[in-house]
């Protein structure tokens, strides 16, 4: 009876001791999904966080990148963080719009159209993203631009009528409220499918950034480019709050310093491809063109009648954030 006891006492030490490795290991080995590809700037915003992480945490957190929705696919990211599946993701803001008003500010269009703009409305929303986040139990580390939405057809557009009926892809819930403003059939394609999709007639016109069309070869099954500028858009990185505050503050420091880094460079590199990434469509024979007055005239309308949506659905907080925003 006794050296069943001690067996078991054994058996349950070594039980206990590869317990306490696996959380050990889970504690120092961070899975990070992001959803789009190598080539795209913010993957590679993404590295260069992970690799500060790593070169400065003295061996006691890797992060680990899995791009291009191999781990987890770009719908489940948010998911994944909140219930610990992984430690921490990077998601397009705009996804998350069901889930809380300030998420869909991020698409909203005509409210912020250049970059100066952009990163005053998002130092004005940081706030409220944050709050969000935390009642999700995530902690905003970073964010990252695109380029500006421009509009992308198989014809000129010098007026919402020559797309009346046509079937506009949308990849959030508020970018399906501007497809049906803007006349057309909202159609949710994702990234990877978009070249299937316009060579078989799935969708017919997108607005989205240049670095997109560049990334997927839009010239191959695109014929134009009008430079609307309809909103900055951006991507964020946040972890699961339980599992970054088990980290010691050294660790949690190295976070924060990289994630603020990674923040600048990215803001950079968003401005620098706005230009270089419109340049390559032009190289590759799609026909550049600026939006006419009347174009411009009709997506301004669109973007007050949602700005006022957004401020019914977001109520005091959000005139608090548009009222931070035009102080700044």
């Amino acid at each position: 009876m006794k050296f069943v006891t001690n067996r078991t006492a054994v058996l349950l030490a070594s039980l206990l001791t590869l317990g306490s490795v696996g959380s050990a290991s889970a504690e120092t080995r961070w899975d990070m999904p992001t959803p789009y590809g190598d080539g795209t700037h913010q993957t590679q915003v993404a590295r260069s966080f992970a690799e500060e992480v790593n070169a400065n945490s003295n061996g006691k957190l890797s992060i680990n990148i899995h791009s291009g929705g191999s781990l987890i696919k770009h719908p489940e990211i948010h998911r994944a963080v909140k219930t610990r599946q992984v430690q921490i993701g990077e998601v397009f803001i705009g996804r998350l719009g069901n889930l809380n008003p300030i998420f869909k500010l991020d698409n909203i269009p005509f409210l912020a159209t250049d970059f100066d703009s952009a990163e005053k409305l998002y130092q004005a929303s940081k706030p409220e993203l944050r709050k969000a986040l935390a009642k999700e139990n995530l902690i905003l580390l970073y964010a990252s631009p695109w380029p500006a939405q421009d509009l992308y057809s198989n014809k000129p557009v010098n007026s919402l009528a020559d797309l009346s009926g046509l079937k506009m892809r949308s990849y959030s819930p508020t970018t399906s409220r501007l497809a049906d403003l803007m006349g057309t059939t909202p159609v949710n394609i994702p990234f990877s499918d978009v070249a299937q999709a316009f060579t078989t007639n799935a969708i017919e016109a997108m607005v989205t950034s240049p670095s997109t069309g560049v990334n997927g070869q839009s010239w191959d099954y695109i014929s134009h480019f009008t430079t609307i500028h309809a909103w900055i858009p951006k991507n964020m990185v946040f972890a699961n709050k339980r599992i970054f505050d088990r980290l010691d503050e050294a660790t949690q420091q190295v976070i924060l310093t990289a994630a603020e880094n990674a923040e600048k460079k990215g803001w950079a590199l968003g401005r620098k491809l706005a230009v270089e990434h419109t340049d390559t469509l032009a190289k590759n024979g799609i026909t550049i063109a600026e939006p006419s007055d009347q174009l411009i005239s009709e997506m301004q309308q669109i973007g007050q009648t949602m700005v006022s949506e957004w401020l019914s659905e977001a109520g005091a907080s959000g005139d608090a954030v548009l009222d931070t925003f035009q102080s700044l």
